[in-house]
């Protein structure tokens, strides 16, 4: 009965359309809402349902801070030398150059230059995608040249940190960059030219410890984590069960630990017109 017999034939589907939604949805880990990501971008990367603020790379945060998005970078050039030829599961040299080939950058700080509000600030801002944000060398003197920028050139400063402390691979050389950046805010605090720390999600360790409590205003995203050794780490030494919100943003401002939690959108102004109070 050879008509009973169907004979497997394969479907042309050379004029369908396929629609790829692949990295077009991003769930927020706070209301675990589904939220397309042109909406989320639009909405400066935070979430229009419970206002998580999501991490963002330096690019994106300076692009939302200056003035037409334009800024000039300085000091992009110098990189780590590996000082202690550090190696653990993978040598300290290759953590660098994946770091490098992923962020485009040189090293976890950029410096910019350039106007908010029509007025020009220098920043220096941290990428917590270049090994987790961490403080080596090379950010203790990208930092310690604007801080002297600063004061050559009479110009505001903000520091944005995103970072998880100081970088275990380069030992007490990292550690020193703490007394270093301090030691040169000391000297800005003399001039009496004003420093903004912005502390964002995670800001911890050696950081927390030195620059970043060290501003005339000390502000915080919304929800950042904030703090020297990570809750975990507390609870775990004190075995209590820690309060909650403990080192969150909020929670620290209510102690008097930080000035004020800043939502993303309001940042610009806030800071332009900190600015103008300082002056």
């Amino acid at each position: 009965m050879s008509w009973f017999k169907r004979e497997s034939q394969e479907l042309d589907t050379s004029g369908e359309k396929t629609v790829r939604s692949e990295g077009l949805w991003v769930k927020c880990d706070g209301c675990r809402q589904i939220i397309w990501k042109k909406d989320l971008e639009d909405n400066l990367n935070v979430c229009p349902k419970c206002q998580r603020h999501f991490r963002i790379d330096v690019k994106t945060r300076l692009s939302y801070l200056f003035d037409g998005g334009e800024w000039t970078e300085q000091d992009g050039h110098l990189e780590t030398t590996d000082p202690l030829g550090f190696s653990d599961l993978k040598s300290y040299k290759g953590r660098v150059k994946i770091a490098q080939k992923n962020t485009g950058r040189k090293d976890a700080i950029v410096n910019a230059r350039g106007k908010v509000n029509g007025r020009e600030i220098l920043v220096s801002a941290m990428e917590y995608g270049f090994i987790g944000g961490s403080m080596g060398a090379v950010v203790g003197e990208t930092i310690t040249r604007q801080v002297e920028r600063a004061l050559h050139k009479k110009l505001p400063l903000v520091i944005i940190s995103a970072t998880g402390g100081a970088r275990m691979m380069e030992g007490t050389i990292s550690l020193m960059t703490m007394a270093k950046i301090s030691s040169a805010l000391g000297r800005l605090d003399d001039a009496k030219l004003p420093y903004i720390s912005l502390l964002t999600d995670p800001t911890t360790g050696g950081v927390t410890a030195s620059f970043a409590m060290l501003g005339d205003l000390n502000i915080a995203e919304p929800g950042a984590l904030i703090g020297f050794a990570g809750p975990r780490v507390i609870e775990q030494t004190i075995r209590q069960k820690l309060p909650e919100g403990f080192q969150r943003s909020e929670f620290l401002v209510e102690k008097g630990f930080l000035d004020a939690v800043v939502p993303r959108r309001e940042m610009k102004n806030y800071i332009a017109q900190a600015f103008g109070w300082m002056a």
